[in-house]
């Protein structure tokens, strides 16, 4: 892999050895990496190229990729993971690619020097020092490791912890160079469209909380054979590890393997190996003279799922067929347990009036420096507020962006801001777009679903002929209209929890999903989220709808609704609308 073209004393004392790395990059010790391959002795295995992957990534074939990087089991030591690396973690980064240089002027600009400092360098407080695992790095890998991830603390302040980061840090520079390691993490920490790495406490306990899920349904067995040698609370602490199983348990040539198949398919990745992993489990301590008796396993059970992890009695191929053969474990399965998940830990922590609130306050609902520009943007277009805007300048420590005054009869700006904070988290790092509104492209259904049917999220904004505003954030995309279950037929109903209405003018309110407080006895009722066809939209359900339009998008009426268990939206029930728009998320440029 050709070194980039910087200065020898911005190696920091790294000897680059050659162009092309033989196998590990020079930071690595090399005396205790076990090199294994799945093939049998005396035949030569048919591996692919980094070209083969290469063009099927830039022919866009994802599918074909990845079914490629988990069949080919290249040995830990082929080089083809110097180009193999980089090309599959920035495939997702978003916006311009960083400059060549850019990451030493970080240093530069963090430590005033690209030398290598003598003495041990401060972590950001987002590390857990308990897991930062080095594998095989030398001491200056060690360093290297540091240096990177305290630069990617000062690029990135909204992480606030996220002990897997430095781990991945120390897998990728065996690989690579400082320099590309470092571009190869910021694709990671803020990708186009999959997780990577979390990044808050909360997601962190919504990752093994949603590991802890999916097990009881495809781990079943091995779920209830834990739970049975550890009754009570103690089965819900293994979970609490379960990353660590995989990067601070499997062997390295296994972990490599996996981390193959993570830098192109994500964090549903490490969830099917873990669920491989327990499975394995739980075949192996029930087998006929196993050493994992139930005794053993129960008198040590925190520690049970580490140690059968660093003696795994399987292949890398095998624990990669194995994770990859679970059936029905679908990624948009995955996202609606993980969803689900996050929302009643974030109704817990307000109900409850924890520490985890007022941080929440703080950082979690309320804007962040993007979000502030991607509410200015939003405001800038927005044509259902009437008025001018002045320019101002704001300075903040990571840049300078335009803000505008903006007057209107219906919402202040504060208005936006507090619709923004209800916004999942995730959402606000998106810039808004303008994808629909009656005043521009006239008022059809047909016109509207051409225009916003392909996006999720969106965000709906109706003004009335009576000047009240209000609307709905809509999880799922309106195509689902058209989705047909098993039997041909379409569903009535669809979208998620993490759908909720709000009224801005002349109250401000939001009303969430009724199950994000828990089960209301509700039953179907409650899970009326969104339903659409070529007469008519509606969001909400059971006993009323919280929002119902015609197909001329031009009369609409709102009640209570279970789904919502909100007031009518506006004082007379029934409305005319004065303007309807429509927002979609996209990345930042």
């Amino acid at each position: 892999m050709p070194v980039n073209a910087i200065g020898t004393d911005q190696l920091s004392g790294i000897e680059e050895e050659s162009d092309i790395y033989e196998a590990f990059a020079p930071h690595v010790d090399t005396a205790n990496i076990s090199v294994l391959t799945d093939t049998p002795p005396g035949k030569k295995p048919n591996l692919k190229t980094f070209q083969d992957v290469q063009s099927l990534i830039q022919q866009g074939k994802k599918r074909e990729a990845k079914l490629v990087l988990r069949e080919n089991s290249w040995p830990t030591n082929s080089p083809i993971r110097s180009q193999l690396w980089p090309a599959l973690c920035t495939q997702h980064h978003v916006g311009k690619t960083m400059l060549d240089g850019f990451y030493w002027d970080m240093v530069n600009q963090v430590f005033g020097t690209t030398e290598l400092p003598e003495k041990p360098i401060m972590l950001p407080p987002f590390v857990d020092s308990t897991h930062c695992l080095p594998y095989h790095l030398t001491r200056k890998g060690r360093a290297v490791a540091d240096r990177v991830v305290s630069v990617l603390g000062y690029a990135c302040p909204d992480i606030t912890y996220s002990p897997t980061l430095y781990p991945i840090t120390a897998i990728l520079l065996h690989f690579m160079s400082e320099e590309e390691c470092y571009h190869c993490m910021a694709s990671l920490v803020a990708p186009k469209e999959k997780v990577f790495i979390t990044q808050t406490k909360l997601l962190y306990e919504v990752t093994w909380k949603t590991v802890m899920q999916i097990a009881k349904k495809h781990a079943k067995s091995a779920v209830l054979y834990l739970t049975r040698l550890c009754p009570g609370q103690k089965s819900e602490r293994i979970f609490m590890d379960w990353c660590w199983w995989i990067l601070g348990g499997l062997p390295f040539p296994h972990l490599v393997r996996v981390m193959d198949c993570f830098f192109h398919e994500g964090i549903k990745v490490f969830y099917r190996v873990s669920l491989a992993i327990l499975i394995l489990f739980h075949k192996h301590s029930t087998a006929t003279n196993s050493e994992w008796d139930a005794d053993t396993i129960k008198n040590d059970i925190d520690n049970a799922l580490p140690k059968f992890c660093k003696n795994i009695p399987v292949s890398p191929t095998k624990l990669l067929r194995t994770a990859f053969s679970i059936r029905a474990l679908s990624s948009t399965y995955i996202s609606r347990i993980f969803l689900k998940t996050e929302m009643v830990l974030k109704s817990k922590s307000v109900l409850s009036g924890s520490k985890q609130m007022v941080r929440s306050r703080s950082s979690d609902n309320l804007p962040t420096s993007q979000s502030q520009v991607n509410v200015q943007m939003m405001s800038h277009t927005l044509t259902i507020r009437e008025g001018a805007h002045s320019p101002d300048v704001r300075v903040l420590s990571m840049g300078v962006f335009p803000t505008q005054s903006i007057k209107s009869k219906v919402c202040d700006q504060d208005d936006l801001f507090t619709l923004w904070s209800w916004l999942p988290v995730r959402i606000t790092m998106y810039q808004p777009v303008l994808l629909y509104t009656t005043e521009e492209h006239g008022c059809s259904l047909t016109t509207f679903y051409v225009r916003v049917e392909q996006h999720e999220p969106t965000l709906l904004m109706i003004k009335t002929c009576n000047n009240e505003v209000f609307g709905a954030y809509c999880s799922s995309r309106w195509y689902e209209r058209n989705v047909r279950n098993d039997r041909g037929q379409r569903q009535a109903y669809f979208g998620t929890g993490e759908t909720f209405l709000f009224s801005l003018y002349p109250e401000r309110a939001k009303y969430p999903w009724v199950g994000i407080e828990g089960d209301k006895g509700l039953g179907h009722a409650s899970e009326l989220f969104m339903a659409a066809d070529s007469k008519m939209i509606t969001i909400g359900g059971g006993q009323g709808q919280a929002i119902w339009m015609d197909e001329n998008i031009r009369f609409g009426k709102t009640d209570r609704c279970q789904t919502f268990n909100n007031p009518p939206l506006c004082a007379s029930g029934d409305f005319e609308i004065r303007v309807l728009e429509v927002y979609g998320f996209v990345e930042c440029e």
